[in-house]
């Protein structure tokens, strides 16, 4: 039991009975504090959070049985005994009817009153491990909600389909897992999807960025150390691989994670075990660990970025996240999906996008992919006005004609060195992106005429 399951408190008017009480109790490892009014026995209970309450029913400034309805009610939590001189069967029926755990009468022997305190404590502590079980059910089911509320609009295309049919297969496994894909496709969020699948979903899913941290801090990070490891250390500080114990470790941007500590990390992925920095101990590591990089595999591994070892270790799964553009079809549920949060945010209604302004979502490239979806989607929902998204509430990339949005694409020729006439495009190009297509303004900006700027716009078959 617990020191906090141990503190009693002893309300009770008579200063011998009060004595005798916390003496006995003391004596039997118990943490009692008295109170000889209900109103300092009430100041008692919100600071100091006793487990149980012996309470008298005769108080000189309440009413002993309203004194513990007004308990149960503002500390549901907190067992009471009561203790009382008048034995009366209307009082014991009373007292259990408002919640006493039981009722006792004056005098008691020891032996009775201990008996009735230990039982009382384990009452106690039962209801508060059920209590905090109830906690951990709640927030784990808000947690799985939360990850598929954020996972589910993504499930229109084919190919999220199937990645939702891999994790449902997956997911309750020991498996390790790579994500890849391009920034803002949503790789952390298939990653807590998948731990809120898991055996391991009881406990929240812990998170490093390899690429946040500069690379002599990812060491300590990851696996802690103790007091005078180095200079600084002035306290043990637990890493995240002891954070993460029977829970998901996720690394992001593996890929920057420093090539010596790849190697250190692939020992503790194959013998489980672990040394805090400074440490001669070693530890037990039990966790399973979903990575993620922005990096294509190949061009990592080429690069010496990621270690082949370790990529073989973590590949026991890969999910490869297409980019937005590749999957158009899981724009409007995204659409949807957002601008509904967005708009629950700001207490405002959920507007509309009116049909010119839904098909620039369609044609844009998103190169931020659903992070800038999801950003643009603040944007317009801040700025919509009558509940009514137009082409003025879009960011002005997104309304750039498609050849402006593309021209960073261009393939060049020679080599990578560009002739005059793709210095010239994109010169046209930039005015126009500048000028929101606007052909006057851009032409001014080139420091042509207009009929100039058309002339050119046909050669290099510019078309808005």
């Amino acid at each position: 039991m617990s020191a906090a399951n141990r503190r009693i408190l002893i309300i009770d008017d008579e200063r011998p009975i009060l004595l005798t009480l916390e003496a006995l109790l003391g004596r039997h490892g118990y943490q009692p504090e008295t109170a000889a009014t209900a109103a300092y026995g009430l100041k008692i209970l919100k600071s100091n959070s006793p487990a149980l309450v012996l309470l008298d029913l005769q108080l000189p400034d309440a009413d002993g049985l309203q004194m513990l309805q007004q308990i149960k009610r503002e500390h549901p939590e907190v067992q009471v005994i009561i203790l009382t001189a008048h034995d009366s069967l209307n009082n014991a029926i009373e007292s259990i009817k408002r919640g006493a755990y039981h009722f006792i009468s004056k005098p008691y022997a020891p032996e009775e009153l201990l008996s009735l305190v230990e039982k009382a404590l384990e009452k106690q502590s039962l209801l508060k491990e059920t209590e905090e079980l109830r906690q951990k059910a709640q927030q784990l089911e808000k947690r799985l909600e939360i990850a598929e509320t954020k996972l589910a609009p993504v499930f229109k295309s084919k190919v999220m389909q199937e990645i939702h049919e891999l994790i449902n297969a997956m997911a309750p496994s020991e498996a390790n897992v790579l994500i890849t894909g391009e920034s803002g496709v949503g790789k952390e969020v298939i990653a807590n999807v998948i731990h809120t699948r898991s055996r391991r979903a009881a406990k929240p899913m812990v998170k490093l960025n390899c690429a946040a941290f500069p690379q002599a801090m990812i060491e300590s990070e990851l696996f802690g150390y103790v007091k005078g490891a180095f200079t600084g250390a002035t306290n043990d500080f637990t890493g995240m691989i002891a954070e993460a114990s029977g829970s998901t470790l996720f690394l992001d941007e593996i890929s920057e994670m420093p090539a010596d500590l790849q190697t250190r990390f692939l020992r503790v992925l194959q013998e489980r075990e672990y040394r805090p920095l400074g440490s001669t101990k070693t530890q037990k590591a039990d966790f399973r660990v979903v990575a993620a990089t922005n990096r294509p595999i190949s061009q990592a591994l080429a690069e010496n970025r990621l270690r082949a070892d370790l990529y073989y270790r973590l590949n026991t799964f890969q999910i490869e996240i297409p980019p937005l553009r590749e999957r158009k079809e899981d724009i409007p549920p995204l659409v949807t999906s957002f601008l509904k949060t967005f708009a629950q945010q700001l207490g405002k209604p959920e507007p509309t996008i009116v049909p010119e302004a839904f098909q620039k979502l369609l044609d844009y490239g998103w190169p931020g992919n659903v992070r800038e979806l999801q950003n643009s989607m603040e944007y317009a929902v801040v700025l919509a006005r009558q509940n009514q998204i137009g082409l003025k509430e879009l960011p002005a990339e997104v309304q750039l004609p498609v050849a402006l949005q593309n021209m960073d694409r261009t393939p060049h020729q020679n080599g990578g060195v560009k002739s005059l006439d793709d210095l010239e495009r994109n010169a046209i190009l930039q005015a126009l992106a500048q000028c929101h297509g606007n052909k006057k303004k851009a032409a001014q900006v080139l420091g042509i005429q207009r009929p100039t700027l058309y002339n050119k716009m046909k050669r290099f078959a510019i078309e808005l």
